[in-house]
């Protein structure tokens, strides 16, 4: 007869479950991958046996663990520690000094790259680097930047590399920009398609696939020591299947997925995008796989036609006549086979544009049933939501406002900023909506910068996008990075919150999400992540307890040996100095620059006003002792 006792035990804690009927607990028992009971402690610890693993949760706060319903860890994990991460980077000039010393470090022919995830309105100097700056610290090496969907930032190495030259040809919605003399810049323009951005990347040297395993591995803790214990993968362009899901497989297929992954196929052809949703429906079985790695359905990218690229520096795209027709043969062969699926969309008029189509073949054959949902959705009208209410489809939103807040406002006004998306008019008229974030290549991969946006309204710059009436209180905002999210990969019942039968993913945030002041919201972090029954992620009071040991990265001067990730957590005293922690970043904001004194911090006018010989530039003091004349 097999033991009943359970796996493990998780007491003494303070348990938000978002179980309605049960919403409060202190005490999880696990089984095999689930929760077997929730309760008390007295309760839960009656039910241990002698092989029973026992863990004190020291009366911390719990949660549920984070699942994103849209981000891109597949391509993300294949170059995850080839890239320099700004996320959270509050300086520029704490930015550009860990670019200067990666390129120290970086061998020929490799790149540093900077890939997404960061705006340069989270800058305390409200700018991104010149490349004039760029090319002073990097004459040799190439370094590539991308900010947003909206622009890159090539150095002349990186120009050399690639090849472009006066002579190169114009992209197709895109632009290489020129200077004096004809020759490229180095600035390259989404003109609003962000495709030459991206082909440009492309370009760039690739990891070996031992490598690649080492750096999805690598990626995910980064996710874990977030909270995240789920994502829902979108695709992504130059991102092929079967071929660049080898690394995810071998992960799967050795029991090393931190992160439970579900994924969307994402057409790779433009005029083709019929017959891979043919070859991939006659070959993919829908739902194949495990819970740690399976197929959800289609998407995000359905046809090309369809794509309206939120690159809110540019008018609004208007799509080609010919879409309708090309959505409509790809969403019969998902319909005829039972596919859910994803479609991206920024603007209402695609929305519309595309509901007309899934309206006609609903009529014909019904979509009841089908788990499909439009990704985005920053302008989507009352109308197009009980459109899709009415069709049982579902909205994924993500926090891209947060990114490019600013550029929406300077185009479209503040008026039409205060509801985008309008998640709470969403939740209001019952339709299906969850929460994520689209990293890596836009917003960051953080989700606690997501929870704060939803329940502060404001962007990574401070500017306040959304009135009060429009916020979400922490609850919901959990709520849509938990339990919300099983509709979208059809796992409603089974994951997202702490009760018996369900998944046995939790975290315990470094600090109380109900009770932390709002400005900090984004800067809370995980100390133990448990997928599945297994801490996958310790650290604080629960690093002995760590089970997910990995070997360092690779190669040896990946930027992730140094300053690990989000925010540079890995220099908590030296690139992350001012990113890590509230009160100094706020110090920072409040003065407006990016360069702090080691005597006087950011208290310039302190300095300016004193009697000490720091306000006179030209005296020994002033100029070398202390820098706030430079502000």
């Amino acid at each position: 007869m097999s033991d009943t006792r359970p796996d493990a035990i998780f007491f003494n804690g303070r348990i938000t479950t978002l179980d309605r009927s049960k919403p409060l607990a202190s005490a999880v028992a696990v089984k095999a991958g689930r929760f077997v009971a929730v309760g008390d402690d007295q309760e839960i610890l009656a039910l241990a046996g002698d092989n029973t693993r026992r863990v004190d949760l020291k009366r911390r706060s719990v949660l549920p663990g984070l699942f994103d319903n849209h981000t891109h860890v597949v391509r993300g994990g294949l170059n995850y520690n080839l890239e320099l991460r700004w996320d959270g980077v509050r300086s520029l000039a704490d930015a550009l000094d860990m670019l200067k010393r990666q390129v120290a470090v970086t061998p020929a022919p490799q790149w540093v790259r900077v890939v997404g995830g960061f705006t340069e309105h989270q800058f305390v100097e409200k700018r991104l680097p010149t490349l004039q700056e760029i090319n002073a610290i990097a004459p040799d090496t190439p370094v590539f930047l991308l900010h947003l969907y909206d622009r890159a930032l090539l150095n002349g190495a990186a120009l050399r590399a690639v090849g472009y030259t006066k002579d190169t040809p114009a992209p197709p919605s895109g632009e290489i920009v020129h200077d004096a003399a004809g020759n490229p810049s180095g600035l390259l323009l989404a003109k609003p398609n962000a495709t030459i951005l991206y082909a440009t990347l492309a370009k760039g040297p690739k990891l070996p696939l031992d490598y690649q395993v080492n750096s999805t591995r690598h990626f995910m803790r980064e996710l874990n020591r977030l909270g995240v214990t789920g994502v829902i993968d979108a695709g992504g362009g130059f991102q092929n299947y079967p071929e660049d899901y080898e690394v995810i497989q071998k992960l799967a297929d050795a029991g090393q997925i931190t992160v439970r992954l579900a994924y969307n196929l994402f057409t790779q052809k433009p005029k083709e995008e019929k017959a891979d949703f043919l070859k991939w429906t006659s070959s993919v079985k829908y739902k194949q796989g495990d819970d740690y790695f399976r197929h959800n359905g289609a998407g995000e990218m359905l046809v090309y036609s369809a794509a309206d690229f939120e690159d809110f520096r540019q008018p609004r795209p208007d799509m080609p006549a010919n879409m309708e027709g090309d959505l409509e043969e790809v969403v019969r062969v998902l319909v005829q086979n039972r596919w859910p699926w994803r479609l991206h969309a920024t603007y209402d008029e695609t929305i519309t544009r595309a509901l007309d189509v899934f309206e006609k073949v609903h009529r014909d054959t019904p979509l009841t049933g089908i788990h499909w949902f439009f990704d985005h959705a920053e302008t989507i009208s009352d109308r197009s939501i009980d459109r899709i209410a009415a069709l049982g489809g579902g909205i994924a939103v993500q926090h891209r406002m947060a990114y490019q807040g600013e550029y929406f406002i300077e185009r479209y006004g503040a008026r039409a900023a205060e509801a985008t998306p309008p998640v709470k008019r969403m939740l209001e008229k019952g339709v299906q909506v969850s929460a994520g974030t689209d990293a890596t290549r836009v917003a960051s991969y953080n989700p606690w910068v997501s929870l704060s946006w939803m329940v502060t309204g404001k962007t990574l710059g401070g500017m306040q996008l959304y009135p009060q009436r429009n916020l979400l209180d922490r609850e919901t905002a959990l709520r849509m990075w938990t339990e919300n999210v099983a509709w979208f990969s059809n796992e409603e019942g089974r994951r997202g919150r702490i009760s018996a039968g369900q998944l046995a993913d939790f975290i315990v945030p470094s600090k109380d999400f109900f009770q932390v002041p709002e400005d900090e919201i984004s800067f809370l972090t995980s100390h133990l992540t448990v997928v599945g029954g297994r801490v996958v992620y310790g650290e604080s009071d629960f690093a002995a307890l760590d089970d997910n040991p990995l070997p360092p990265a690779m190669p040896d001067w990946s930027p992730t040996r140094t300053f690990k990730g989000y925010g540079a957590w890995g220099e908590p005293e030296g690139a992350g100095r001012n990113s890590l922690n509230p009160a100094r970043y706020r110090n920072m904001a409040a003065c407006g620059c990016g360069t702090h004194c080691g005597l006087h911090g950011h208290s310039h006018a302190d300095a300016w006003a004193s009697s000490v010989p720091s306000s006179d530039p030209k005296s020994f003091f002033g100029a070398l002792g202390c820098s706030c004349w430079m502000v």
